[in-house]
């Protein structure tokens, strides 16, 4: 089973958040103690990430399967948040597993291919002379020359074991396997359950042409956006974040869950 964070109370209602590429569970731990408050929080580190098993497959169904496991070993259904890569796992886990997903909001993605690649990270990551490491810095001081976002250099550092001098980034796989990641898989059926594609005003990730495609595979999809933020909208306003996650909760659970949200 996937490596998994646990915050708050076995007994609150489960909340899962499914990361993004490159990250881990542990980029949660912020928001996901604030939501432990109301929430049994779990913050798994997907396949191929974090102290997760490493595998020569990284397609959304397989990513799906190990987010049904955790579910499982938790009670069985959960509210599913899903960021990126997490977001494409999680809405193939709706679809694959709907008697598992009580609630679905999606962060910054849709169920589309992007033409855009991550592989330049990926050579970043790989470029970085690790014997020469003593501390994150000097990782991110390598890193500057392909890498100038001082954030995304940070945000990998954190997958770096320090102690090993390893990444805990299976980063072969990751690039064998890019296309699946950017990709969408074509799939049937659809997730009848309430649905919150949360997007960054900044961003250009989920755009009005897809949602004609989101509402085909997700009927009862409503969308809302962050202004002030980009695709990394967890990271770049966690507060806002946390609030829109906590009013999406708060509706579909509420006494009038059968209501749909208005758009925004």
């Amino acid at each position: 089973m996937l490596n998994t964070l646990s915050y708050g109370s076995s007994d609150a209602a489960p909340l899962l958040i499914a990361h993004g590429l490159y990250g881990s569970g542990r980029n949660w731990g912020v928001i996901a103690k604030r939501l432990a408050d109301r929430y049994h929080v779990l913050t798994p580190d997907m396949r191929n990430h974090g102290d997760s098993l490493w595998s020569e497959s990284h397609g959304y169904p397989d990513l799906a399967a190990d987010l049904a496991e955790v579910i499982d070993a938790y009670g069985g259904k959960t509210h599913v948040v899903g960021h990126s890569m997490g977001g494409k796992a999680a809405m193939v886990l709706a679809l694959q597993f709907p008697e598992k997903v009580a609630s679905l909001l999606v962060a910054d993605i849709a169920p589309v291919s992007y033409p855009h690649s991550q592989i330049q990270f990926i050579e970043a990551m790989r470029a970085v002379d690790l014997s020469q490491v003593e501390k994150r810095s000097d990782v991110a001081a390598q890193l500057a020359g392909s890498v100038p976002d001082e954030t995304l250099q940070s945000f990998f550092t954190q997958s770096l074991d320090l102690k090993t001098r390893k990444w805990k980034l299976n980063l072969d796989t990751l690039a064998a396997e890019m296309p699946k990641i950017l990709g969408f898989p074509e799939m049937a059926g659809t997730y009848g359950g309430p649905t919150l594609f949360l997007s960054g005003g900044q961003s250009d990730y989920v755009l009005p042409e897809h949602r004609d495609r989101i509402r085909a595979l997700f009927p009862k999809a409503r969308f809302a956006k962050m202004p002030k933020a980009g695709h990394w909208l967890h990271a770049e306003d966690p507060r806002g974040f946390e609030a829109s996650v906590r009013a999406f909760l708060d509706h579909v659970s509420g006494p009038g869950a059968d209501t749909p949200a208005t758009d925004r």
